[in-house]
């Protein structure tokens, strides 16, 4: 597993981005990747998959 902080997500439109550990790159997180509620700036663990549009964080929990 990954691990990062949320740099952007909001709840009501269900998405945001997590930034990499190590990395300024910043991955896609859906609503239906989430294991716990998040907020901005939380330190998340997750998993990556590839998406439409590039990198999607799944199985995203707090740390």
């Amino acid at each position: 597993m990954k691990t990062g902080t949320i740099k952007f997500f909001n709840s009501t439109k269900g998405f945001g981005f997590v930034v990499e550990d190590n990395s300024t790159q910043e991955i896609f997180i859906h609503i239906s990747g989430l294991i716990d509620q998040v907020k901005d700036n939380d330190r998340v663990s997750f998993d990556t998959i590839d998406g439409k549009k590039g990198l999607n964080a799944i199985n995203v929990k707090l740390v």
